[in-house]
């Protein structure tokens, strides 16, 4: 199939959606399908790009739309743009966004014919104090133009339950197919984390706890500090890396007692190696849909201690792979020694290894070539 991925944010820019897009796009060329990805220009993007068309883009603004530093504004293409696109002959159309980059994508549907897919990543109402305009205004324009666009496509896919349920509390009845986010489970498995530890000054049987993600107010970091701290006071061993970076970071750096670290952000390619390093992965996040570092650090072997959230509950199995706890320093504590306790934790981590096979990318790959060729079955006129 010629498949046309329409998304308004992609590599180099560093979050679940540009990640899980960029490994969806990976599994499907190696199942033998030709993939077109049409995504914001970056400063940083590689000069040559296979089968990536750059559409133009802003960093002005961003901040005013709730977007990270490193996530560039798609702006519209003009028509001279758009007729050097190769777009008529495409078979599907997937888009992650029902914003501009979905308005693209059932534009672009008319050139050619094409079924579009959405997947709906983003619980946009956690992200509305980001925004200059009063969140009560925010979500009365939002979540009607979410559900009218979710009506127009011709499948609609979300990663995690709780996106399900936001699609129907915002108008939207038709069917949501979930569907998890990949991750390439080799890279994961292959992983030493030895070297990491090293680098950190963590030694070498030292319990290692991890937070591995965005730095920003919707992670409750100072929640997951107190919660490590309380832990700490137990098993004065215990040492926490938090790994990434975002608004927080500074503020959240500045008050941390001892036994923290913050490292900054690593380069994706490390990511395996830095999970591989600890022994469980701990976040005081309440609204995580389904993010790519919890599924990794379950492909580590890292066993999740969680607040309790959509994606904490979509998951974890409770003392199989991790805990879900209240999102609470004391009950995230005691969510911390529950994971870390020498006869619990080897079966901890062999569960977070076995529950993360069903997100390997070859599998994810596989399942989203089937809802393609569902929707362009149903699409196809009939002779």
């Amino acid at each position: 199939m010629r498949i046309g991925i329409i998304t308004a944010t992609y590599l180099p820019s560093r979050n679940g959606v540009a990640t899980s897009t960029a490994l969806f796009v990976r599994g499907l060329r190696e199942r033998g399908h030709e993939v077109r990805v049409f995504a914001p220009r970056h400063p940083l993007m590689p000069a040559r790009e296979n089968g990536v068309y750059r559409l133009n883009s802003s960093f002005l603004g961003a901040r005013a739309l709730g977007a990270p530093a490193d996530y560039p504004v798609l702006l519209a293409p003009g028509p001279l743009l758009t007729a050097r696109l190769p777009l008529r002959d495409l078979d599907v159309l997937h888009t992650m966004h029902p914003f501009l980059a979905g308005g693209l994508a059932l534009k672009w549907s008319r050139l050619s014919g094409a079924p579009v897919v959405f997947t709906a990543h983003t619980q946009y109402d956690e992200y509305l104090h980001y925004t200059p305009m009063p969140p009560r205004l925010g979500r009365a324009m939002l979540r009607p133009h979410v559900s009218a666009f979710a009506r127009r496509v011709d499948a609609v896919l979300a990663p995690g339950r709780a996106m399900v349920q936001m699609l129907h509390e915002y108008g939207y009845g038709g069917h949501v197919e979930l569907f998890p986010n990949p991750v390439d489970l080799a890279a994961f498995q292959a992983a030493d984390g030895h070297a990491f530890r090293a680098e950190h000054n963590v030694p070498p049987d030292a319990p290692l706890v991890m937070y591995l993600g965005r730095l920003a107010p919707e992670k409750n970091l100072d929640v997951m500090i107190r919660a490590f701290d309380q832990a700490r006071a137990s098993r004065p061993e215990l040492r926490l890396l938090v790994v990434g970076d975002g608004p927080s970071r500074i503020s959240a750096a500045r008050d941390a007692p001892e036994g923290i670290k913050f490292t900054g952000p690593v380069p994706y390619a490390r990511v395996p190696e830095a999970l591989a390093a600890a022994d469980a992965f701990l976040t005081a996040s309440t609204s995580e849909v389904l993010p790519m570092s919890m599924i990794e650090a379950l492909a580590a072997g890292a066993p999740l201690v969680a607040a309790c959230s959509p994606a904490a509950l979509d998951l974890t199995t409770e003392g199989v792979n991790g805990t879900v706890r209240e999102a609470t320093p004391q009950a995230l504590a005691d969510g911390l020694l529950f994971a870390l306790h020498p006869d619990r934790l080897g079966a901890l981590q062999a569960g977070a290894r076995a529950s993360a096979a069903q997100y390997d990318l070859p599998v994810r790959a596989r399942a989203l070539e089937e809802v393609y060729r569902g929707v362009v079955a149903r699409r196809r006129p009939r002779g």
